[in-house]
């Protein structure tokens, strides 16, 4: 009796909520999911001991059966090259650390603060920049009360990002506080939210989202990200349209990506896929140098190259900026494509 009212005084899981805390987390189910060999068990248990498999099913299932080079596959899969060593990749290769002043804030632009809202994420993409980023001292919302102050001390910040993780795995109710706070800082014009639930777990975007969204005080920037075109679908277009139809304006980011999206002919659909998504190709980052990623990476004459036949396939408004973070740099760096001659 008593474990029923305990339950029953438990807040109840939306969709979205159940499909994240149901999300693959071991090698051998994904492996076995999709029909694969299971020699790829041993590995992958390894590699994510290092960093952990989470990918929702829904993402699951746009995979292809049977093929261990399917691109999306590839994002999540953890692999044992992970756990080799090779120069020039480290544990934090955007120093972010320096970047920080204040728990959970990192200001690395002018005018510009990012606030790491939450550690969660619905998916850990192999690749990801902050797989050793500490957030047990960072991003929780008993820290936001210190990134919220610097923010309000810093005249000169304009516009906030929300980061994490995944600030959308946070509940419209947290999110609601979040932006409420913001909005009683006056210097603070303009809002981005950087995420990829629209595109892994589309059930996220629904009804409360749109509310929280279509009530803000701002313009809103929603940087969704996506690497290849077989990760829109239906469910995502209509994610899209729903953010959309609450007032933000769409833009994605990729990253170029080794067997998964190193290809002009990949990246030009891609860039299709999310016009008629009505979202607009932003940045295609080179690999952030992390430590185990090397097998991901794409050098940078070979990515010039990709961007110049990108570039020769498009019209401009579809072609992504391709750009490198270095640390303490006043800007991302951009990188001029390299024509065919």
């Amino acid at each position: 009796m008593i474990l029923a009212t305990r339950r029953a005084c438990q807040p109840t899981r939306s969709g979205w909520q159940r499909e994240m805390a149901e999300a693959v987390r071991s090698p051998r189910e994904l492996v076995t999911a999709l029909g694969l060999d299971p020699s790829l068990i041993e590995g992958a248990a390894r590699a994510a001991r290092l960093f952990r498999l989470r990918v929702p099913w829904s993402y699951v299932r746009r995979m292809r059966r049977g093929d261990p080079r399917d691109p999306l596959l590839r994002q999540v899969l953890p692999l044992d090259v992970e756990r080799e060593s090779h120069p020039g990749f480290r544990a934090d290769p955007l120093g972010e650390r320096a970047a920080t002043t204040a728990p959970s804030l990192l200001q690395k632009y002018r005018g510009r603060a990012l606030l790491l809202a939450t550690s969660a994420c619905a998916v850990h993409c192999r690749y990801c920049f902050r797989r050793e980023f500490p957030y047990a001292e960072h991003a929780a919302a008993p820290r936001w009360r210190e990134a919220l102050a610097q923010i309000e001390r810093d005249g000169r910040i304009e516009e906030v990002i929300l980061s994490g993780g995944d600030p959308l795995s946070l509940s419209d109710g947290r999110l609601a506080a979040l932006t409420q706070a913001l909005g009683r800082i006056a210097h603070v014009r303009r809002l981005r939210v950087h995420t990829r639930l629209p595109i892994v777990l589309p059930s996220r975007v629904d009804a409360g989202l749109a509310a929280w969204l279509s009530g803000l005080k701002w313009p809103v920037v929603v940087v969704v990200h996506a690497n290849h075109a077989n990760e829109i679908d239906g469910e995502v277009r209509a994610a899209c349209a729903a953010l959309r139809a609450a007032g933000a304006t769409l833009l994605n980011q990729s990253v170029l990506l080794r067997g998964v999206n190193d290809d002009a002919a990949a990246l030009a659909e891609l860039s299709e896929r999310l016009f008629e998504a009505g979202v607009l190709p932003y940045y295609l980052h080179l690999l952030d140098r992390v430590r185990g990623t090397a097998h991901f990476e794409v050098d940078e004459q070979r990515a010039r190259s990709i961007a110049g036949e990108l570039a020769a396939r498009l019209p401009g408004y579809l072609v992504p900026r391709l750009v490198r973070e270095i640390a303490g740099a006043a800007a991302k760096a951009p990188l001029p494509p390299r024509f065919a001659t």
